[in-house]
Protein backbone atom coordinates (compact mmCIF):
# COMPACT_ATOMS: atom_id res chain seq x y z
CA UNK A 1 0.00 0.00 0.00
CA UNK A 2 1.09 3.56 -0.67
CA UNK A 3 2.78 5.14 2.34
CA UNK A 4 3.36 8.92 2.24
CA UNK A 5 6.72 10.25 3.38
CA UNK A 6 6.70 13.56 5.24
CA UNK A 7 7.69 15.24 8.49
CA UNK A 8 5.59 17.49 10.73
CA UNK A 9 7.77 20.59 10.74
CA UNK A 10 7.21 23.61 12.99
CA UNK A 11 5.73 25.45 10.00
CA UNK A 12 3.21 22.70 9.25
CA UNK A 13 2.19 22.38 12.91
CA UNK A 14 1.81 26.15 13.20
CA UNK A 15 -0.35 26.24 10.07
CA UNK A 16 -2.53 23.37 11.30
CA UNK A 17 -3.01 25.15 14.64
CA UNK A 18 -4.13 28.36 12.91
CA UNK A 19 -6.39 26.37 10.58
CA UNK A 20 -8.10 24.57 13.45
CA UNK A 21 -8.62 27.82 15.38
CA UNK A 22 -10.00 29.79 12.44
CA UNK A 23 -12.23 26.90 11.38
CA UNK A 24 -13.72 26.76 14.89
CA UNK A 25 -14.49 30.48 14.72
CA UNK A 26 -16.21 30.09 11.35
CA UNK A 27 -18.35 27.15 12.45
CA UNK A 28 -19.42 28.82 15.71
CA UNK A 29 -20.37 32.28 14.44
CA UNK A 30 -24.15 32.54 13.90
CA UNK A 31 -25.03 33.40 10.32
CA UNK A 32 -28.26 34.17 8.53
CA UNK A 33 -29.06 31.17 6.26
CA UNK A 34 -28.75 33.29 3.14
CA UNK A 35 -25.23 34.26 4.16
CA UNK A 36 -24.41 30.55 4.36
CA UNK A 37 -25.66 30.21 0.80
CA UNK A 38 -23.76 33.29 -0.33
CA UNK A 39 -20.45 32.12 1.17
CA UNK A 40 -20.87 28.64 -0.32
CA UNK A 41 -21.72 30.01 -3.75
CA UNK A 42 -18.73 32.36 -3.70
CA UNK A 43 -16.39 29.52 -2.73
CA UNK A 44 -17.65 27.30 -5.55
CA UNK A 45 -17.35 30.09 -8.12
CA UNK A 46 -13.85 31.04 -6.99
CA UNK A 47 -12.75 27.40 -7.07
CA UNK A 48 -14.11 26.91 -10.59
CA UNK A 49 -12.57 30.16 -11.82
CA UNK A 50 -9.16 29.64 -10.24
CA UNK A 51 -8.75 25.94 -10.99
CA UNK A 52 -9.53 26.38 -14.68
CA UNK A 53 -7.53 29.64 -14.91
CA UNK A 54 -4.43 27.78 -13.71
CA UNK A 55 -4.74 25.62 -16.83
CA UNK A 56 -5.10 28.61 -19.15
CA UNK A 57 -8.85 29.25 -19.14
CA UNK A 58 -9.50 32.91 -19.99
CA UNK A 59 -12.90 33.46 -18.33
CA UNK A 60 -13.04 36.10 -15.62
CA UNK A 61 -14.66 35.50 -12.24
CA UNK A 62 -17.65 37.59 -13.34
CA UNK A 63 -18.05 35.47 -16.50
CA UNK A 64 -17.84 32.27 -14.44
CA UNK A 65 -20.59 33.68 -12.22
CA UNK A 66 -22.80 34.40 -15.23
CA UNK A 67 -22.23 30.89 -16.61
CA UNK A 68 -23.22 29.41 -13.27
CA UNK A 69 -26.49 31.35 -13.48
CA UNK A 70 -27.20 29.84 -16.89
CA UNK A 71 -26.37 33.03 -18.79
CA UNK A 72 -24.21 33.09 -21.89
CA UNK A 73 -20.77 34.69 -22.11
CA UNK A 74 -18.53 35.64 -25.01
CA UNK A 75 -15.85 32.95 -24.87
CA UNK A 76 -14.56 29.92 -26.72
CA UNK A 77 -16.60 26.75 -26.48
CA UNK A 78 -13.75 24.98 -24.67
CA UNK A 79 -13.36 27.70 -22.03
CA UNK A 80 -17.09 27.67 -21.31
CA UNK A 81 -17.21 23.88 -21.15
CA UNK A 82 -14.21 23.60 -18.82
CA UNK A 83 -15.86 25.92 -16.29
CA UNK A 84 -19.24 24.19 -16.53
CA UNK A 85 -17.51 20.83 -16.08
CA UNK A 86 -15.67 21.97 -12.97
CA UNK A 87 -18.84 23.43 -11.48
CA UNK A 88 -20.57 20.09 -12.09
CA UNK A 89 -17.74 18.18 -10.42
CA UNK A 90 -17.86 20.45 -7.35
CA UNK A 91 -21.63 20.04 -7.23
CA UNK A 92 -21.21 16.27 -6.90
CA UNK A 93 -18.62 16.33 -4.10
CA UNK A 94 -21.13 15.10 -1.51
CA UNK A 95 -22.16 12.21 -3.79
CA UNK A 96 -18.57 11.10 -4.28
CA UNK A 97 -17.91 11.46 -0.55
CA UNK A 98 -20.52 8.78 0.08
CA UNK A 99 -18.61 6.26 -2.05
CA UNK A 100 -17.15 3.75 0.37
CA UNK A 101 -14.77 2.56 -0.78
CA UNK A 102 -13.85 5.22 -3.33
CA UNK A 103 -12.77 3.23 -6.39
CA UNK A 104 -10.76 3.77 -9.55
CA UNK A 105 -14.07 3.92 -11.43
CA UNK A 106 -15.15 6.81 -9.19
CA UNK A 107 -11.89 8.63 -9.98
CA UNK A 108 -12.48 8.01 -13.68
CA UNK A 109 -15.97 9.43 -13.34
CA UNK A 110 -14.58 12.62 -11.79
CA UNK A 111 -12.09 12.92 -14.64
CA UNK A 112 -14.87 12.32 -17.18
CA UNK A 113 -16.92 15.15 -15.66
CA UNK A 114 -13.95 17.53 -15.48
CA UNK A 115 -12.83 16.93 -19.09
CA UNK A 116 -16.17 16.24 -20.81
CA UNK A 117 -16.08 17.53 -24.41
CA UNK A 118 -12.81 19.41 -23.91
CA UNK A 119 -10.02 17.01 -24.88
CA UNK A 120 -8.73 16.57 -28.41
CA UNK A 121 -9.59 12.87 -28.27
CA UNK A 122 -12.84 12.16 -26.45
CA UNK A 123 -11.64 8.59 -25.90
CA UNK A 124 -9.22 10.05 -23.33
CA UNK A 125 -12.03 11.50 -21.20
CA UNK A 126 -12.62 9.32 -18.17
CA UNK A 127 -9.93 6.77 -19.08
CA UNK A 128 -6.50 6.00 -17.69
CA UNK A 129 -3.82 7.11 -20.15
CA UNK A 130 -2.62 4.52 -22.62
CA UNK A 131 0.58 6.31 -23.65
CA UNK A 132 3.44 8.19 -22.07
CA UNK A 133 3.00 11.92 -21.44
CA UNK A 134 5.41 14.69 -20.51
CA UNK A 135 4.99 18.09 -18.90
CA UNK A 136 6.90 20.69 -20.90
CA UNK A 137 8.16 24.17 -20.18
CA UNK A 138 6.59 25.68 -23.30
CA UNK A 139 9.88 25.93 -25.22
CA UNK A 140 10.48 22.30 -26.01
CA UNK A 141 12.01 21.21 -22.70
CA UNK A 142 10.67 18.56 -20.33
CA UNK A 143 10.19 19.60 -16.70
CA UNK A 144 8.36 16.51 -15.51
CA UNK A 145 8.19 12.92 -16.72
CA UNK A 146 5.36 11.01 -15.00
CA UNK A 147 5.66 7.29 -14.19
CA UNK A 148 5.61 4.84 -17.08
CA UNK A 149 2.16 4.12 -18.47
CA UNK A 150 2.14 0.47 -17.39
CA UNK A 151 2.77 1.55 -13.78
CA UNK A 152 -0.27 3.84 -13.55
CA UNK A 153 -2.93 1.20 -12.64
CA UNK A 154 -0.70 -0.23 -9.90
CA UNK A 155 0.13 3.21 -8.48
CA UNK A 156 -3.53 4.24 -8.48
CA UNK A 157 -4.59 1.03 -6.78
CA UNK A 158 -1.96 1.46 -4.07
CA UNK A 159 -2.91 5.09 -3.55
CA UNK A 160 -6.64 4.36 -3.31
CA UNK A 161 -5.99 1.51 -0.85
CA UNK A 162 -4.38 4.15 1.36
CA UNK A 163 -7.10 6.73 0.65
CA UNK A 164 -9.79 4.25 1.79
CA UNK A 165 -7.84 2.78 4.70
CA UNK A 166 -8.68 3.12 8.39
CA UNK A 167 -5.12 4.31 9.00
CA UNK A 168 -5.68 7.47 6.96
CA UNK A 169 -7.97 8.74 9.72
CA UNK A 170 -4.92 9.04 11.96
CA UNK A 171 -3.57 11.73 9.62
CA UNK A 172 -4.81 15.31 9.88
CA UNK A 173 -7.49 15.86 7.22
CA UNK A 174 -5.64 18.84 5.72
CA UNK A 175 -2.49 16.74 5.41
CA UNK A 176 -4.50 13.96 3.74
CA UNK A 177 -5.90 16.47 1.24
CA UNK A 178 -2.41 17.77 0.46
CA UNK A 179 -1.03 14.26 -0.04
CA UNK A 180 -4.00 13.39 -2.26
CA UNK A 181 -3.45 16.47 -4.39
CA UNK A 182 0.23 15.74 -4.90
CA UNK A 183 -0.06 12.00 -5.54
CA UNK A 184 -2.67 12.41 -8.29
CA UNK A 185 -0.44 15.00 -9.97
CA UNK A 186 2.62 12.77 -9.57
CA UNK A 187 0.99 9.64 -10.98
CA UNK A 188 -0.50 11.74 -13.78
CA UNK A 189 -3.03 9.01 -14.62
CA UNK A 190 -4.65 10.90 -17.50
CA UNK A 191 -3.61 12.37 -20.82
CA UNK A 192 -4.89 15.77 -19.68
CA UNK A 193 -6.93 17.22 -16.81
CA UNK A 194 -4.69 15.83 -14.07
CA UNK A 195 -4.38 19.14 -12.22
CA UNK A 196 -8.10 19.81 -12.15
CA UNK A 197 -8.82 16.23 -11.09
CA UNK A 198 -6.21 16.48 -8.32
CA UNK A 199 -7.75 19.70 -6.99
CA UNK A 200 -11.25 18.17 -6.99
CA UNK A 201 -9.85 15.16 -5.14
CA UNK A 202 -8.25 17.41 -2.50
CA UNK A 203 -11.62 19.13 -1.99
CA UNK A 204 -13.27 15.72 -1.79
CA UNK A 205 -10.77 14.54 0.84
CA UNK A 206 -11.57 17.53 3.05
CA UNK A 207 -15.31 17.05 2.65
CA UNK A 208 -15.14 13.30 3.23
CA UNK A 209 -13.34 13.87 6.52
CA UNK A 210 -15.96 16.41 7.64
CA UNK A 211 -13.56 19.34 7.44
CA UNK A 212 -15.52 21.51 4.99
CA UNK A 213 -19.11 20.30 5.13
CA UNK A 214 -20.38 23.85 4.61
CA UNK A 215 -18.14 24.22 1.53
CA UNK A 216 -16.93 27.72 2.48
CA UNK A 217 -13.28 27.30 1.48
CA UNK A 218 -11.86 28.00 -2.00
CA UNK A 219 -8.34 26.55 -1.91
CA UNK A 220 -7.73 26.99 -5.64
CA UNK A 221 -7.61 30.78 -5.23
CA UNK A 222 -4.29 30.42 -3.43
CA UNK A 223 -2.69 28.41 -6.24
CA UNK A 224 -3.93 30.80 -8.91
CA UNK A 225 -2.58 33.91 -7.19
CA UNK A 226 0.99 32.73 -7.73
CA UNK A 227 1.00 29.95 -10.28
CA UNK A 228 4.79 29.86 -10.48
CA UNK A 229 5.06 29.06 -6.77
CA UNK A 230 2.34 26.41 -7.17
CA UNK A 231 4.21 24.67 -9.99
CA UNK A 232 7.54 24.96 -8.19
CA UNK A 233 6.10 23.46 -5.01
CA UNK A 234 4.87 20.48 -7.02
CA UNK A 235 8.14 20.10 -8.94
CA UNK A 236 10.53 20.48 -6.01
CA UNK A 237 9.76 17.05 -4.56
CA UNK A 238 12.73 14.68 -4.70
CA UNK A 239 11.75 11.89 -7.12
CA UNK A 240 13.78 9.33 -5.20
CA UNK A 241 12.63 9.96 -1.64
CA UNK A 242 9.20 11.45 -2.45
CA UNK A 243 9.50 13.50 0.74
CA UNK A 244 6.34 15.65 0.72
CA UNK A 245 7.32 17.91 3.61
CA UNK A 246 8.08 20.98 1.50
CA UNK A 247 4.90 20.53 -0.54
CA UNK A 248 2.82 20.16 2.62
CA UNK A 249 4.32 23.35 4.04
CA UNK A 250 3.15 25.13 0.90
CA UNK A 251 -0.23 23.38 0.93
CA UNK A 252 -0.98 24.15 4.57
CA UNK A 253 0.08 27.77 3.95
CA UNK A 254 -2.65 27.91 1.32
CA UNK A 255 -5.32 26.32 3.48
CA UNK A 256 -4.46 28.62 6.39
CA UNK A 257 -4.69 31.70 4.19
CA UNK A 258 -7.93 30.57 2.53
CA UNK A 259 -9.60 29.88 5.85
CA UNK A 260 -8.44 33.18 7.34
CA UNK A 261 -10.13 34.98 4.43
CA UNK A 262 -13.39 33.21 5.24
CA UNK A 263 -13.00 33.85 8.97
CA UNK A 264 -12.51 37.58 8.39
CA UNK A 265 -15.54 37.56 6.13
CA UNK A 266 -17.90 35.91 8.62
CA UNK A 267 -16.61 38.05 11.50
CA UNK A 268 -17.31 41.11 9.37
CA UNK A 269 -20.79 39.87 8.54
CA UNK A 270 -21.68 39.21 12.15
CA UNK A 271 -19.87 42.12 13.83
CA UNK A 272 -22.13 44.38 15.87
CA UNK A 273 -25.31 42.75 14.58
CA UNK A 274 -27.06 42.29 17.89
CA UNK A 275 -30.20 40.80 16.40
CA UNK A 276 -28.29 37.63 15.49
CA UNK A 277 -27.83 36.88 19.18
CA UNK A 278 -30.96 38.47 20.57
CA UNK A 279 -33.56 37.32 18.08
CA UNK A 280 -32.00 34.34 16.37
CA UNK A 281 -31.95 34.02 12.62
CA UNK A 282 -33.79 36.57 10.48
CA UNK A 283 -34.47 35.83 6.82
CA UNK A 284 -33.26 38.71 4.69
CA UNK A 285 -33.50 38.92 0.92
CA UNK A 286 -30.44 39.42 -1.28
CA UNK A 287 -30.88 43.19 -1.46
CA UNK A 288 -31.17 43.51 2.31
CA UNK A 289 -28.07 41.35 2.83
CA UNK A 290 -26.16 43.60 0.43
CA UNK A 291 -27.27 46.68 2.38
CA UNK A 292 -26.08 45.14 5.66
CA UNK A 293 -22.74 44.26 4.04
CA UNK A 294 -22.38 47.87 2.83
CA UNK A 295 -22.94 49.16 6.36
CA UNK A 296 -20.46 46.67 7.83
CA UNK A 297 -17.84 47.73 5.31
CA UNK A 298 -18.30 51.48 5.71
CA UNK A 299 -19.80 51.69 9.22
CA UNK A 300 -22.78 53.60 7.82
CA UNK A 301 -24.72 54.11 4.61
CA UNK A 302 -26.59 57.07 3.10
CA UNK A 303 -29.86 56.98 1.21
CA UNK A 304 -28.21 58.23 -1.96
CA UNK A 305 -25.68 55.38 -1.83
CA UNK A 306 -28.49 52.81 -1.65
CA UNK A 307 -30.32 54.39 -4.58
CA UNK A 308 -27.10 54.45 -6.63
CA UNK A 309 -26.06 50.90 -5.73
CA UNK A 310 -29.37 49.33 -6.77
CA UNK A 311 -30.24 51.84 -9.52
CA UNK A 312 -33.54 52.73 -7.86
CA UNK A 313 -35.25 55.97 -6.85
CA UNK A 314 -34.67 57.49 -3.43
CA UNK A 315 -38.30 56.68 -2.60
CA UNK A 316 -37.75 53.00 -3.41
CA UNK A 317 -34.52 53.07 -1.38
CA UNK A 318 -36.43 54.55 1.57
CA UNK A 319 -38.91 51.65 1.44
CA UNK A 320 -36.05 49.14 1.61
CA UNK A 321 -34.45 50.92 4.55
CA UNK A 322 -37.77 51.20 6.40
CA UNK A 323 -38.15 47.40 6.18
CA UNK A 324 -34.77 46.90 7.85
CA UNK A 325 -35.61 49.52 10.48
CA UNK A 326 -38.84 47.66 11.25
CA UNK A 327 -36.87 44.40 11.62
CA UNK A 328 -34.62 46.25 14.10
CA UNK A 329 -31.57 45.50 11.98
CA UNK A 330 -30.62 49.15 11.35
CA UNK A 331 -31.42 52.55 12.78
CA UNK A 332 -31.54 56.08 11.34
CA UNK A 333 -29.12 58.64 12.74
CA UNK A 334 -28.76 62.34 11.97
CA UNK A 335 -31.00 64.69 10.02
CA UNK A 336 -31.10 66.35 6.61
CA UNK A 337 -28.06 65.75 4.40
CA UNK A 338 -26.23 64.07 7.27
CA UNK A 339 -28.93 61.43 7.81
CA UNK A 340 -27.50 57.93 7.57
CA UNK A 341 -28.17 54.36 8.68
CA UNK A 342 -26.13 52.18 11.03
CA UNK A 343 -26.50 48.67 12.38
CA UNK A 344 -28.26 48.34 15.70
Amino acid sequence: MFKPNFTYTNKIVKNLTHIAGDRAVILNIPLIPKWDVSLRREAVLRSAHSSTAIEGNKLSYEEVSRLAEGRDVMATRKDRQEVLNYLEALGKISDFANKNPFTINDLLEIHKIVTNNTLQNQSDEGFIRNRQVYVGNGIGGVIFRPPDTDQVPILLRNFLDWFNSIEVNDINSVIQAGITHYEIVRIHPFIDGNGRTARVMATLALYKRGFDLKRFFALDDYYDQDRQSYYEALRNIDRNTLDLTEWLEYFTDGVALSIKVVKDKVIGLSRDIKFLKERGQIALNDKQIKIVEMIIKNDRVYMGEIAKEFKITRQAALKEMNKLVKLEVIKLEGMGRGAHYKLI
